[in-house]
């Protein structure tokens, strides 16, 4: 086998081992997958959801009490600071503007006492 083969093979590794460890990555923050996301789209979601919860962090939310545990329906202090769910048919791109909107809300959000 050439070094150039090998190199691609090793690359094409990395980057399925990198898309399975954010696949892993989202759907511990209960997001739904259709499996057909591309690498780029993983990585955007991700970035998304981070920013979400930085945002959630950032107006005194607890992630650990806002977010449920895989599989389970969270009861958070604020809705607000819950991750919203994304739809079955909903593309990549529509669910990361609506984390990003949500993200912005919660920065702008009064918190409830």
């Amino acid at each position: 086998m050439s070094p150039k083969s090998n190199s691609g093979s090793e690359e094409g590794e990395l980057l399925a081992n990198a898309m399975a460890e954010t696949r892993t990555k989202l759907r511990s923050r209960n997001v739904v997958l259709a499996g057909r996301e591309t690498s780029d789209e993983l990585a955007d979601l991700l970035e998304a959801v981070e920013q979400f919860e930085k945002a959630v962090q950032g107006a005194g939310g607890d992630l650990m009490m806002d977010e449920a545990p895989e599989g389970k329906t969270a009861q958070p202090d604020d809705p607000h600071f819950v991750v919203p769910v994304r739809a079955a048919s909903e593309s990549a791109s529509a669910y990361i503007q609506r984390v990003s909107a949500a993200a912005d809300k919660v920065r702008h959000h009064k918190p409830h006492r």
